[in-house]
């Protein structure tokens, strides 16, 4: 659906926090089950890298990428306490933050990944910060990987009537989306079906994202491309 009126002037800060942040630790169980087989192009990428590199997942959620290629180091970072969890559960290194005030030294890591994080930015000037960050923390010479939604969709159950629009997330009662039956019949109330959230998505036009990575980084671009649903771009930090 198409951003409410309402949301339309609201602050950048107000529509993240409600209509992302909250609703990732509301729906994290169901959201880490849903994510476990990596998108090929991030699988390569991955695999390619040199023995020994050390990188930051930045919006990392369950940690599906952590653990594609062992024989590199992959710090993992997420604005979900929940989703945070559940990657160092599975025995990754993991640390909340934000994706525009990353907690690590400049010039630090090897590569970086975002994967499907940028998107839920409500603002050019956020999404653009967000993208300064990967580079700042970087080394000379590294390489990003950045995925986003592109409004541009081939699969024909889901297309958007503009770039700034609601998602739904449907929660099953299994994961808490509901009360219980039990509870249910103890509270006297008409039992639930499951809870649908509404997710802030930007969807990205084509050209949209080397838009942003060449004003933070000019001649940066090593690759950009379209994959499932998905505009990507590839690039490295010059100087």
């Amino acid at each position: 659906m198409s951003l409410p009126a309402t949301l339309v002037d609201a602050s950048q800060v107000g529509i993240e926090e409600e209509h992302v942040h909250s609703i990732y630790e509301k729906i994290a169980p169901h959201f880490s089950d849903t994510r476990y087989k990596p998108w090929p192009v991030v699988d390569a990428f991955l695999k390619d890298l040199p023995d020994g590199m050390c990188g930051l997942d930045i919006g990392c959620g369950n940690g599906k990428y952590m653990g594609v290629n062992p024989n590199i180091f992959i710090v993992g970072s997420d604005r979900s306490p929940s989703l945070c969890g559940i990657a160092a559960s599975k025995g990754h290194s993991c640390v909340v933050a934000d994706t525009l005030a990353l907690p690590h030294p400049s010039s630090r890591f090897d590569f970086c990944l975002s994967i499907a994080v940028i998107h839920h930015l409500h603002t050019p000037e956020r999404r653009l910060r967000a993208i300064k960050e990967m580079f700042r923390i970087l080394k000379p010479g590294g390489k990003a990987l950045i995925f986003v939604w592109a409004l541009e969709q081939e699969t024909k159950y889901r297309t958007f009537e503009g770039q700034d629009v609601l998602v739904p997330w449907n929660l099953p009662k299994r994961y808490g989306g509901a009360r219980t039956l039990e509870n249910a019949v103890a509270d006297n109330v008409v039992l639930e079906t499951d809870k649908i959230y509404q997710r802030y998505y930007h969807m990205f036009v084509k050209g949209e994202l080397e838009g942003l990575i060449t004003q933070a980084c000019p001649d940066a671009i090593l690759e950009s491309g379209y994959q499932r649903d998905n505009w990507y771009c590839m690039a490295t930090k010059v100087g």
